[in-house]
């Protein structure tokens, strides 16, 4: 992968994920009375401590590190791999960065042995879902419907919400599309697409009966939702770059980041707000009076994406926690 992007994307998913932690549940102006107009832009501590957006990231990781050579990547390969690395997040002492109640429950059945069925929260479609793709998005060799499974998958195991899948296929793509060179103004359409295309696929053998419950009459149904529901937040993201403002808060027009397809569109929003220059696109995901952390991680995955890891401060590296798992996971994919 040329000029380093997934380097660029996974270290730039820790460096937003950093900046954002320290102004999430803050207003934007209290954020601008602290780091004043233009946000933060230099990582704090040493080592600058990130949030589980990046500490549930590295388990995706690793989990695809050791699947994606034949046989075909498959559910039952990867389930067990991604169950143990959430559960060992769960129950770290470092999990102390503000987690997802939406995770915690769910990682706590499936800490208990139940089948992740049984675990998910049915009706959850928080972006911890989709804040912890982007390895699905990096990893070379996989086929369309692979890499679109597998990242509906992940999310599943604990948001069962169609829209928590549809929106972590999305974020995954883009990172995808981004990194073989895609221009980040191409994304929305891209992005409405293929919201249309898949409107419903529906993946049984990943994801098994999870579209069965009341209400439901059948998987197109379900996923149809999500997939409507995420083409409505690319709606309103394709209205903001047409007519952008980068002195008001992104969240304003694209959604707060709490649930799956706010957080992406708000963060491909602060993308395009400031495109080719990516610390200043951080530093406006991480000034935003919603969910600052999984904006400003997935801001930072898909501007390293498209830019490579050339385009972050060369100093930040050496300072971000968990840089030497990320470097471990980027190797092996730049």
């Amino acid at each position: 992968m040329g000029r380093r992007r997934a380097s660029g994307a996974l270290f730039g998913l820790a460096y937003g994920d950093a900046l954002g932690a320290a102004t999430e549940f803050r207003t934007v102006a209290e954020i601008v009375a602290e780091h004043g107009p233009g946000g933060p832009r230099d990582l704090r501590g040493d080592p600058a401590l990130v949030t589980d957006d990046t500490q549930m990231t590295l388990p995706v990781g690793e989990a695809l590190l050791r699947v994606t050579t034949p046989p075909a990547l498959s559910a039952e390969r990867v389930e067990p791999l991604l169950r143990s690395g959430f559960v060992e997040w769960s129950r770290s002492p470092e999990n102390n960065r503000a987690p997802g109640m939406t995770c915690l429950e769910a990682c706590g059945r499936l800490a208990d042995g139940l089948p992740w069925r049984e675990a998910t929260n049915d009706w959850s479609k928080g972006c911890g879902a989709n804040m912890r793709v982007v390895p699905a998005g990096l990893a070379p060799g996989l086929a369309d419907q692979e890499r679109a499974a597998f990242a509906q998958f992940q999310a599943a195991l604990t948001h069962g919400h169609p829209t928590a899948l549809a929106a972590s296929e999305l974020t995954a793509l883009a990172v995808r599309w981004l990194a073989d060179g895609m221009a980040p103004a191409d994304l929305p359409a891209a992005l409405r697409e293929h919201c249309r295309l898949q409107r419903s696929v529906y993946h049984h053998d990943w994801l098994g009966d999870l579209w069965d419950r009341p209400g439901v009459p059948d998987p197109a149904t379900y996923m149809a939702l999500g997939w409507d529901e995420c083409r409505s937040a690319i709606d309103r993201l394709v209205e903001a770059v047409a007519a952008p403002d980068p002195s008001r808060d992104p969240c304003e027009r694209t959604g707060a980041g709490w649930v799956a397809e706010e957080a992406l569109a708000t963060a491909v929003h602060c993308l395009l707000l400031h495109q080719g220059s990516p610390v200043d696109a951080l530093a406006r995901a991480a000034t935003t009076s919603g969910d600052s952390d999984s904006i400003a991680c997935l801001t930072g995955a898909f501007a390293g994406a498209a830019l490579g890891m050339d385009a972050w401060p060369a100093d930040w590296a050496g300072r971000i926690e968990y840089r030497d798992e990320l470097a471990r996971l980027a190797a092996a994919w730049d």
